[in-house]
């Protein structure tokens, strides 16, 4: 007796040998990079016997819908799909966890003995979010109190399916204009305008910073800002060969002086620690010569006896 995974594929193969089935109209689908999308299904038949999911010529899911006394039985044939895919009632289904492999064709085949097989054809597109865009200004000039430039919109990884759009936020009624290179031209002295990039694509949209007309084109009127540069550079330069010299004889005038700085410096921190003999022992006269010796008072005076006693002679002896 066959089980129920060797069941849907005999259906399914019995299904392909009788011919082509009846397909519905291309649907374009698309996702968000780590986002899910849901292939919606319709289906027309009562009697439903296999549901098969095919991504290009790879068979993801195989459906069995539920009989009156039993469950549906699913078959993943991927196992690293397994927690990425989803059914609702009516067998839709919804893949999780987008990446950019996930972009290509799907095919679901619905097969039904009351009615014979049919065919939905689908398109994924996964993109990615967009990035914050820059923006970029082109040769400037100004001629007879006009400024003109462009203003470039861009970003760094676009992506597919990127358009670039720009909003004026400094008119009586707001204008736009579709493209990523905006041309501009402002009279000096009129009021400011500022502008805005916007970058889209299928899931998401962001946005410059805005960007002053006034601060872009401020100079001179009637100079190209390109001209200004140059004369200042030129200044620049100029200043640079004429004070490098002197700023060379500064510091060697400040560099020989400190040697000879250090070279007295050295010489007078040598230090002294024992003075000369002589100093010494004129020292202590002078401490001993300026002792006051005290006067001899004879009331005050104690006096001692001292008793010698008398010479004692040596005894003769008798013979």
């Amino acid at each position: 007796m066959l089980g129920p995974s060797a069941h849907s594929i005999l259906i399914f193969l019995l299904y392909q040998l009788a011919g082509p089935a009846a397909s519905g109209a291309l649907k374009e689908l698309v996702g968000a990079l780590g986002g899910s999308v849901t292939f919606p299904l319709k289906l027309s038949a009562n009697q439903i016997d296999s549901i098969v999911w095919i991504f290009n010529t790879t068979t993801l899911v195989t459906i069995q819908p539920k009989m009156p006394d039993k469950e549906d039985i699913i078959i993943i044939t991927q196992n690293h799909n397994k927690k990425r895919v989803e059914f609702h009632r009516d067998y839709s289904l919804k893949l999780k966890t987008l990446k950019k492999s996930d972009t290509g064709p799907y095919r679901v085949e619905i097969y039904s003995s009351s009615q014979g097989p049919f065919s939905q054809e689908y398109r994924l597109q996964v993109y990615e979010h967009v990035s914050k865009p820059q923006v970029t200004m082109g040769l400037q000039n100004n001629e007879n109190g006009t400024c003109v430039t462009n203003l470039t919109c861009f970003m760094e990884q676009a992506g597919e399916d990127v358009t670039y759009s720009w909003k004026s936020l400094g008119q009586e009624s707001n204008e736009s204009y579709d493209g990523s290179t905006l041309p501009i031209s402002w009279k000096l002295g009129k009021r400011d305008m500022t502008f805005i990039c916007t970058a889209r694509n299928p899931i998401s949209s962001n946005y410059s910073n805005p960007v002053s007309v006034w601060k872009l084109c401020e100079g001179p009127a009637g100079v190209p800002n390109v001209m200004v540069w140059s004369l200042l550079g030129v200044f620049f330069l100029l200043g640079a060969l004429v004070l490098l010299p002197a700023i060379l004889i500064m510091r060697r005038g400040k560099r020989k002086g400190s040697i000879e700085e250090k070279r007295m410096g050295t010489q007078q921190e040598i230090p002294n620690y024992w003075p000369p003999s002589r100093e010494i022992s004129e020292y202590y006269t002078i401490s001993h010569a300026n002792k006051a010796i005290p006067e001899e008072n004879p009331a005050n005076t104690l006096y001692s006896t001292v008793q010698i006693p008398k010479k004692v002679e040596k005894p003769h002896c008798l013979p």
